[in-house]
């Protein structure tokens, strides 16, 4: 195997592939990148069983010649050193050929690194995948819903279903729902699906997601989507991304969702997450990051308390508030992750009482919620 190619377009396929591969695996093997030449594309894939990225770079592209052919050929190269060393190479051209043994040579300007590589049949299959049913979104609506819903999976592996993020389908309507059994975040969109194609309880890890929104694109590029019985394909314009699914029933939330509301407060999100910020400078030091919240008609006074440390008491004045009275605790960590990732500078926040959940939205848009579980005051 020998080519050269251009540095710039060999970093970019690096640093993809390398986000699905294991930094410390007790299968050597998945410590690597495999390349595979041919003379009309360079593939660059890895894979730590859960996922798998496959990256492929034409030859030409667009009338511009990304990289030369001399020897066709694959080897598996340890991801850590060759992504370094690309990186910190400061010429244009690179040059990789692979000798007997696996020797791999890595030439730039006068800088030249020898790697011991690995026999490319050593290297796992991706999964076969047929492509009966597929659906199309843009790029950065996924990237959104992602980054939207995945801040409220869990981190514990106790219940492996709530480490995953739940894909439904149905009439169109894409709906992603997570929840750590403390808070939830759902979203939906509509996307282009073929008219009856519907599927439920597709449960797709939390940590795969964060992987893909690092390599989605931030426009309105169409990506298509595969479910299988068991994996996720992404497709997009020269990467494939793979994910296994979780197996397992997902909770039912909708008795959750629907209850009715008996306090609506109405209030501007940079002044709400700037009072909490600054009372979670004393309830980060509470076990659960307390604060509590009363709201009246005119004001909302947000409070914590730590015997060791002291209090802070924040007012801001709302926008609107209807209903009943309330006095309410919850955890300001949870509130303050779904302030940041709502773009909405005006939110809505339905309470249904002091110890039932509470729903947080963008005002007047239906299609993205919040909620929180809150904490019982003694």
């Amino acid at each position: 195997m020998k080519l050269s190619i251009y540095r710039e377009i060999l970093i970019q396929a690096i640093q993809d592939a390398i986000k699905a591969v294991s930094s410390k695996s007790t299968i050597p093997i998945l410590e690597n990148i495999k390349l595979e030449l041919t003379s009309e594309y360079l593939k660059m894939i890895g894979t730590n069983l859960e996922i798998g990225i496959e990256i492929t770079i034409p030859r030409e592209h667009n009338d511009k010649i990304n990289f030369t052919v001399e020897k066709e050929g694959s080897i598996c190269l340890k991801a850590k050193y060759i992504n370094e060393i690309i990186r910190k190479l400061s010429c244009e051209l690179v040059e990789i050929e692979v000798t007997n043994n696996y020797l791999t040579y890595i030439k730039c300007g006068n800088s030249e690194f020898n790697l011991h590589g690995l026999d490319s049949d050593e290297f796992p299959k991706l999964p076969k995948i047929i492509e009966d049913n597929v659906f199309s979104m843009p790029s950065v609506l996924l990237k959104n819903m992602i980054r939207q819903t995945v801040v409220a999976i869990s981190l514990e592996e106790t219940r492996p279903v709530l480490t995953g993020v739940k894909w439904t389908l149905k009439d169109g309507v894409l709906t992603f729902v997570a929840t750590d059994s403390h808070r939830l975040a759902m979203r939906d969109a509509n996307v282009e699906a073929e008219v009856g194609y519907n599927f439920q309880n597709i449960i797709v890890p939390g940590k795969s997601l964060i992987e893909l929104n690092k390599i989605l694109e931030d426009n309105d590029s169409l990506v298509d989507i595969v479910v299988s019985n068991n994996q996720l394909l992404i497709k997009m314009d020269n990467v494939l991304f793979y994910s296994r699914l979780i197996e397992g029933q997902y909770p039912d939330i909708t008795r959750i969702i629907q209850q009715e509301t008996k306090t609506l407060l109405q209030t501007d999100k940079k002044d709400f997450i700037e009072s909490l910020d600054r009372a979670s400078l004393i309830a980060r030091e509470n076990k659960n990051n307390e604060v509590k919240m009363s709201i009246k008609s005119e004001l909302v006074q947000i409070s914590s308390n730590s015997p060791e440390i002291g209090k802070v008491n924040e007012q801001i004045v709302p926008i609107k508030v209807e209903g009943d009275e309330l006095l309410i605790a919850f955890n300001a960590r949870y509130v303050q992750d779904a302030l940041r990732i709502i773009d909405e500078q005006e939110i809505e926040i339905h309470f249904t009482g002091a110890m039932s959940p509470f729903i947080i939205r963008q005002k007047d848009i239906d299609n993205y919620l919040y909620l929180v579980l809150p904490i019982r005051i003694y």
